[in-house]
């Protein structure tokens, strides 16, 4: 098994040459991926001024990603790298009468000089995101020409008083959907969207998706069958809700309420449903305590998953292995999560644990990871059932504290102990996860990613099998210009 000695070293090194948050007039770009337009088109008063006081906005970039196994397994696991150079231009007319529309062009190209052939996209991990693996495998991509370009925003927009409708092809953060534009092109949603804030110190959200679009794939999709390559085969989907089973007419509705009206105190209710096949309930709560130049927040997380299905198959483990699941049937589940954090000016320590029930594994298909913000590192899905978790994260912004110009630090490291017994579940491991951002230029940041797993290479599943070890080393490198 790798030790964490070597890794830590690799990344004290990286660390040396590189990493911050990038703000320009136009947008800032937050450390989460989402992006905040600092300068919105101003309302006019006729339509053909709508279009000319619109307003662009562009961006250039460059992902790359190269991932290394501990060890190679032939048909299963073989080292991989992937590269996209592209960007995206947004378009904003200026609102009339409280109406606008936009829409947003993206491409990732895949240069051949850092890529896989073709027969092994199907190695590539987490550099998958940077093409549409069904495009090669169907004669396109590689074989025609590389990378894909897609509309990846198309949406008309109303804003009256406090409240926005949406209507169309969008990102929507939520709890349970994220646009998580950590790659080349973001998750978007088809559908109706609304936010409210006509409630004092009070932030609803409610949407209705009648498609979904990962980030590797050209055309809309279902929101929560499987089919690989082509329906819904997010890395955290449940593969064992099939088009055969639930169809490809499914529909995701989401109602969320956060409330800031107790001082100190973000209380929020969320609530999710794929009509007869999956709803959720969670309730979150964070409390800030003030300590002089300290602050010490805890926060918790309770999830309720409950099943809607009603079917005789096997659907409890996402990778349709439910040896193991006392109701294999059944997509009833909970999920409890605690955090706390320690806040000192521009740093962060944060204390996180989750614990899944010993029911069935969350589905959440979506981007929006059930884990996060408490004990999720970088590309981990620790919401199998009967998983627990502990993290330690550490926060440091470098520029903030006046000590190096641009730059900026996070750190996880996470302790997954995932169930033993059942064999459609990963190997126990740790892993140690590193973010360094570097402002390099007025518009343009550089991104490192470092990942090291090392997983338990002896576990044996309830079926006398040793699990496969798990263990590897990512490696991401990106740029991002705005103009």
């Amino acid at each position: 098994m790798k030790t964490f000695i070597r890794t830590s070293i690799v990344a004290g090194v990286l660390l040396l040459t590189t990493v911050s948050a990038l703000e320009t007039d136009k947008v800032t770009l937050n450390k989460n991926c989402t992006l905040v337009y600092n300068q919105l088109p101003k309302s006019v008063d006729n339509l053909q001024d709508a279009f000319q006081e619109g307003m662009v906005y562009g961006r250039l970039r460059m992902n790359t990603f190269y991932w290394d196994w501990s060890e190679e397994i032939d048909g299963k696991q073989k080292d991989n790298r992937a590269m996209g150079i592209g960007g995206s231009l947004i378009y904003k007319t200026a609102p009339l009468n409280g109406l606008s529309a936009a829409a947003g062009l993206y491409t990732t190209q895949n240069p051949d000089f850092f890529r896989e052939d073709k027969e092994n996209v199907g190695y590539v991990k987490a550099g998958k995101d940077s093409f549409e693996r069904n495009n090669i495998k169907n004669g396109g991509g590689y074989d025609g020409h590389f990378g894909m370009s897609v509309l990846g925003q198309a949406y008309l927009q109303y804003d009256i008083s406090q409240t926005t409708f949406i209507g169309g092809r969008q990102l929507f953060e939520s709890l349970y959907t994220k646009s998580n534009d950590t790659k080349m092109i973001p998750n978007t949603f088809d559908g109706l969207s609304m936010i409210s804030k006509e409630i004092p110190q009070t932030s609803i959200k409610l949407a209705y998706f009648a498609a979904q679009k990962l980030r590797d794939h050209t055309n809309a999709h279902d929101v929560i069958a499987y089919d690989s390559w082509n329906e819904n085969d997010d890395s955290a989907v449940n593969k064992s809700l099939t088009p055969d089973l639930v169809g490809t007419d499914n529909e995701l509705i989401i109602a969320s309420a956060t409330n800031k009206s107790v001082e100190n105190l973000k209380a929020a209710v969320n609530y999710m449903i794929v009509p007869d096949v999956v709803s959720n309930v969670t309730l979150e709560a964070h409390y800030k305590i003030p300590l002089g130049a300290w602050s010490i927040t805890p926060g918790m997380r309770y999830m309720k998953q409950m099943d809607e299905l009603g079917t005789n198959i096997s659907v409890a483990n996402l990778k349709a292995k439910a040896d193991g699941y006392t109701n294999p049937t059944s997509l009833d589940s909970a999920l409890i999560a605690g955090r706390v954090d320690f806040k000192n000016g521009p740093m962060l320590v944060r204390l996180g644990y989750s614990e899944i029930d010993d029911k069935a594994d969350i589905v959440a298909p979506w981007r929006g990871f059930p884990t996060g913000g408490f004990s999720r590192a970088m590309a981990q899905y620790n919401w199998y059932a009967n998983t627990k978790t502990s993290m330690i994260r550490f926060d440091y912004d470098f520029n903030k504290a006046g000590m190096l110009p641009g730059f900026r630090l996070l750190s996880r490291y996470a302790i997954q102990d995932f169930d033993d017994a059942k064999p459609g579940v990963q190997a126990d491991s740790n892993i140690l996860h590193i973010d360094m951002f570097q402002k390099l230029a007025e518009n343009l940041e550089m991104k490192i990613r470092l990942g090291f797993v090392d997983a338990d290479d002896n576990i044996q599943d309830i079926n006398g099998n040793t699990k496969t070890d798990v263990s590897y080393n990512e490696y991401r490198l990106e740029f991002n210009y705005f103009f």
